[in-house]
């Protein structure tokens, strides 16, 4: 019996670096026709294993991946990685002095707690409609009374043709859906800020990505890792060193990975955003490259912009975009989504020029995902049910693009108080992980947590 293990096996991650390649103009149509002249299968529609298993393709797909990774992009003088090249085409110039904080700060200690509250609640919005294509995801709202989207997905209700048609993300329908809501169940998009938290109570504001790459080793479950960061897990056992973890055999290094673990470098700098976007940098390289790295510093620096508590989301989002080259197609994607949401009243129609403009891309990207994420939080002019809503509603990665909506949005709201009910009460002030000493945790301890290192010395 043949053991798949997704993510990582080398036949399964030629399609996607062949799409990768195509996406930032490398010349593979050479090694293409070779992976097609054996056999071999396209990028799936979705992120892991699809088909036959064919471990007869792996030398051919070990050879051509490596062959992949070494062409040239034309590109890369407007997509680095290295945080002084970014620097040099952003004119960000090196982290100021920190603003002053103190232990007394309640202010920023109500907006972390709200963050941590909103990024649970966009999260679990997102849950039980993950992987599904836009129009299903509208249809099963839309036949529960739900369109335009204002509160949790259910089954109630909805025709059990439709359900068949479309069902639920499996993982999370026991969990997410307004019938079964009980707490906030797992999600890696709540486990890394959790394991970011460790991180610095570990290793300070210092950390290096080496040190980043020791904590997953010693407290993140492999089986709790996906796409980009499986990869990278994996080349670490492999005795790879950072930051070459995130090339080597890795077609998912610009999805969205680094982006949602970027939270608490934010939260952590508040009216800071170059200083999380630095500290986001050190993070996001032990897995991505390019436009994966550019997501984690935008959602950094706008989170920061936003926790400082004097700037709006149109600020805070124009912070996230400085620290962006702005030639990169994340920036241009970014542009686009804030420039949409400005000029178009109706927000479905916004949705589809972005799914029209942006959807070559695989639903996991960070470009077609940060474009999503920016012109839900300019839409909803910094309201938080309108901000989870808009961005779950979008389609893509649902549930990564309504923690993040659901944190910005939070800590613009400024109090837990200030988020409604139907968003806080059935999280129940517990959250579930695998995350060592975090299970069953509530967001209120977690907000003192995250206190105690936004105004660490």
């Amino acid at each position: 019996m043949t053991l798949r293990v997704t993510w990582v096996q080398p036949e399964d991650l030629v399609g996607h670096e062949l799409r990768q390649a195509s996406e930032d103009g490398r010349d593979a149509d050479a090694l293409a026709a070779r992976w097609t002249e054996a056999g071999g299968p396209p990028a799936p529609r979705t992120a892991g294993a699809s088909g036959t298993p064919r471990p007869d393709l792996r030398p051919l797909a070990e050879e051509l991946l490596d062959a992949l990774t070494s062409l040239p992009s034309p590109l890369s003088a407007h997509e680095p990685t290295d945080l002084p090249a970014i620097r040099a085409l952003t004119a960000t110039s090196d982290p100021p002095e920190r603003l002053p904080t103190t232990s007394k700060d309640t202010a920023l200690l109500h907006r972390l707690h709200a963050a941590w509250l909103g990024r649970a609640a966009g999260c679990l919005l997102g849950k039980p409609v993950e992987k599904l294509p836009l129009p299903a995801l509208r249809a099963l709202a839309r036949a529960a009374g739900n369109w335009p989207l204002t509160t949790w997905f259910t089954a109630r209700g909805v025709p059990p043709e439709l359900l068949a048609a479309h069902p639920w993300n499996r993982r999370s329908a026991a969990t997410s859906l307004a019938e079964n809501i009980d707490g906030m169940p797992e999600d890696d998009d709540l486990n890394y800020p959790l394991l970011n938290l460790l991180l610095l109570q570990r290793y300070g504001r210092d950390f290096t990505t080496a040190d980043v790459a020791r904590l997953w080793l010693d407290e993140l479950p492999a089986g709790r890792t996906f796409t980009a960061e499986r990869v990278a897990y994996r080349n670490l056992l492999d005795g790879v060193e950072p930051p070459l973890t995130a090339l080597r055999r890795n077609p998912f290094r610009e999805w969205i990975g680094a982006q949602i673990r970027a939270d608490v470098h934010g939260w952590t700098h508040p009216g800071d955003p170059s200083a999380a976007a630095a500290q986001a940098h050190r993070d996001a390289v032990l897995t991505h490259t390019g436009n994966g790295v550019y997501g984690a510093m935008f959602v950094a620096a706008t989170l920061a912009a936003a926790a400082g508590g004097t700037a709006d989301v149109h600020q805070s989002l124009a912070a996230g975009l400085g620290v962006v080259p702005p030639r990169s197609r994340l920036a241009r994607a970014v542009r686009l989504g804030i420039g949409a949401a400005r000029t178009t009243a109706d927000f479905d129609t916004v949705v589809d020029r972005l799914h029209a403009e942006l959807g070559g891309y695989h639903w996991v990207h960070a470009v077609p995902n940060a474009a999503l994420l920016a012109a839900a939080l300019t839409h909803a002019e910094g309201d938080f049910s309108r901000s989870v809503c808009a961005a779950v509603s979008g389609g893509w990665d649902t549930d990564s693009n309504g923690a993040t909506a659901g944190s910005v949005a939070g800590l613009l709201a400024g109090h837990p108080d200030r988020l409604p009910e139907r968003w806080t009460d059935p999280l129940k002030n517990r959250l579930a992980t695998s995350v060592p000493s975090f299970d069953g945790i509530g967001f209120d301890t977690l907000a003192e947590l995250t206190h105690t290192e936004a105004v660490r010395p």
